[in-house]
């Protein structure tokens, strides 16, 4: 069949990037520091390197040195030293790499390749499934994403960044900022002494909108989701845990057409109101808004 992609080839792999992680353990104990936070021994795909590995982390868990000598002992220890390679092949590791100072390519490399074999163990899962139409096809969409979502969690995010970097990241806003010269360079609210304390929602900022019930909380919310679609043509997505997707729509339309919602919902509402009504829908039918 045309488009169709061959199963029965090599999964993704790198074992000179295996090669080059433990080779730079072994030369540079202080390396291990800047892997272990997100590699693991099944993300190996050479069973081999997957028991050297776990030496390492055995070793590197009390606190002891991770050399040839210690890992040699390790491994004897776990009686699998002649299944890896025996001491020459971790003498030939240490020479794979002159230094450490690339740990951190080669892990992502090795951790990417992992991610790989996973997805497509995971898609050969789903799709043997749905040849066998057994299962009700809500319960396997359930499964297929809880399958690729716990894939999705391993993936390569580092937890720590050197501050070198991090500066250079932020000057590079500062530049921007300073080029621009605006009062809001974020995302507007449409509140204008908010916009003006605030310049702006900024990237990665979390905004908690917190009172007391029935206080505005999520009129004030549309309000802004609104603004930003409409004014701002920035695309928005409305996630609601207490209304419809009609509801939302229909707070959404009284409040670009100003006209109680009250009235709309007892249907006692004028001819103006109505023609207000239509407008309303003709503009928040072009925003770029979706409802969950």
């Amino acid at each position: 069949m045309a488009g169709e992609v061959p199963l029965h080839k090599v999964p993704p792999q790198s074992l000179e990037s295996e090669q080059s992680v433990l080779g730079g353990i072994i030369i540079d104990n202080e390396a291990f520091h800047k892997v272990a936070e997100f590699l693991r021994p099944e993300d190996f795909y050479k069973e081999a390197h997957q028991k050297i590995y776990e030496a390492m982390l055995s070793l590197y868990e009390r606190g002891e040195p991770l050399d040839l000598i210690t890992i040699v002992n390790e491994l004897k220890k776990n009686k699998v030293l002649e299944k890896v390679g025996g001491a020459s092949y971790l003498a030939q590791l240490a020479e794979v790499v002159p230094t450490a100072a690339n740990i951190l390519h080669y892990a992502r490399i090795v951790k990417e390749k992992a991610l790989l074999r996973q997805l497509i163990s995971a898609a050969t899962e789903i799709v043997t499934e749905c040849y066998r139409e057994e299962e009700d096809i809500e319960e396997l969409l359930d499964r297929a994403e809880r399958l690729i979502f716990s894939i999705s969690e391993f993936r390569v995010r580092p937890s720590f960044y050197p501050m070198k970097e991090v500066l250079k990241d932020t000057f590079k806003v500062i530049e921007r900022l300073y080029e621009r010269k605006e009062l809001v360079t974020g995302v507007p609210s449409g509140f204008k002494d908010l916009d003006r304390l605030t310049a702006g929602f900024q990237p990665s900022d979390l905004i908690i909108v917190a009172g007391r019930p029935s206080m505005g909380k999520t009129a004030f919310c549309l309000n802004i989701a609104q603004y930003a679609a409409i004014h701002a043509k920035i695309p928005t997505a409305i996630f609601s845990m207490e209304m419809s997707k009609e509801q939302v729509a229909m707070r959404m339309l009284c409040s670009e057409a100003r006209v109680s919602a009250s009235k709309v919902r007892s249907g006692f509402i004028t001819e103006t109101d109505l023609q207000r009504l239509t407008m309303a829908a003709s503009v928040l039918s072009d925003a770029p808004i979706v409802v969950d």
